[in-house]
């Protein structure tokens, strides 16, 4: 990961905003998208506080195991306790590990998620490379990314808000990931099958909303770079209280990528738009159902 880096501060922050409506809104349109059924070993990479673990884990219920790999200490012991208190300890295992070196064997998954992880690589293919050497014959891959471009945020100053989200460019390698993901998924053999937009709208700014939680990791983030003081991160803050003081807030997602289509037969991406674009995206190794983000690995 290039530039944000997951303490224990800001886990705890980003742990915050994934507990909000909107995230599990997204969650549940990852799930639909990925079917995971009862007994069946899934991975998931990137698994950061622990939320989707214990979801995935109630689906594939008892004979089922889900592994949840998180480059971070400190996320992968919040998700520790989620798992325990929801008494799931012993379908999950957390495992403190590399998207681009996965401890596994070949074929050892049915099914894998991975969720805003690829555009925090520096090398996204490897990571893709090791998603499609897990998974056996006929699996399922779900991804989502975002394209921070397409972000519209509400500001009285846009200008600083430029700034600002300049500034948040840096935190990832590619803020623009989703560009390039189908072609990148297809070079190292999956199907991909299709693109899919799932928006978040924001017309409020409180801790209920996504946007509220991930404008205090970007304030804590941007000062320093591209020009962005503390001062200017501060009032960029205080501008969206004032604009929800005034019943202005707005964020929402446009999804700015190219019409979906059909590359090859039975194939489709699928691509999520969140208050920024997020694309999801399914791999199955072959007979993958046409779904939300589905892709079949050759």
């Amino acid at each position: 990961m290039v530039g944000m880096r997951y303490d224990n501060e800001a886990a705890a922050q980003l742990e915050q905003a994934y507990a909000t409506t909107d995230m599990i809104v997204q969650r549940e349109e990852l799930r639909r998208s990925l079917r995971a059924s009862a007994g069946e070993s899934i991975l998931d990479l990137g698994s950061g506080p622990g939320f989707l673990a214990c979801e995935l884990a109630q689906e594939v219920g008892a004979t089922g195991r889900i592994v949840a790999v998180d480059i971070s200490s400190d996320m992968n012991s919040i998700a520790s306790k989620r798992i325990a208190a929801a008494g799931l300890s012993d379908r999950v295992d957390i495992v403190e590990g590399d998207a681009t070196a996965l401890p596994f064997a070949d074929a050892v998954f049915e099914a894998a998620v991975s969720t805003q992880v690829i555009e925090y690589l520096a090398e996204p293919d490897a990571a893709l490379h090791q998603l499609a050497r897990v998974l056996r014959p006929g699996g399922r891959l779900v991804l989502i990314d975002t394209d921070w471009d397409s972000l519209v945020w509400a500001a009285t100053d846009p200008r600083r808000a430029a700034r600002i989200a300049a500034a948040w460019n840096e935190h990832l390698p590619d803020p623009y990931l989703p560009r390039s993901l189908a072609p990148r998924l297809r070079a190292v053999g999956f199907e991909v099958r299709e693109v899919r937009i799932v928006p978040i709208l924001n017309t409020a700014y409180d801790a209920t909303t996504f946007s509220y939680n991930i404008a205090r990791l970007i304030a804590a983030f941007v000062p320093g770079r591209v020009g962005v003081s503390e001062d200017e991160a501060t009032e960029w803050l205080n501008d969206l209280a004032e604009l929800q003081h005034q019943g202005r807030y707005f964020l929402a997602s446009i999804d700015t990528s190219s019409p979906p289509r059909v590359p090859r037969s039975a194939a489709h991406v699928q691509r999520i738009v969140s208050d920024d674009q997020r694309s999801l995206v399914c791999a199955s190794v072959r007979d993958c159902p046409l779904r939300l983000g589905v892709m079949d690995r050759d």
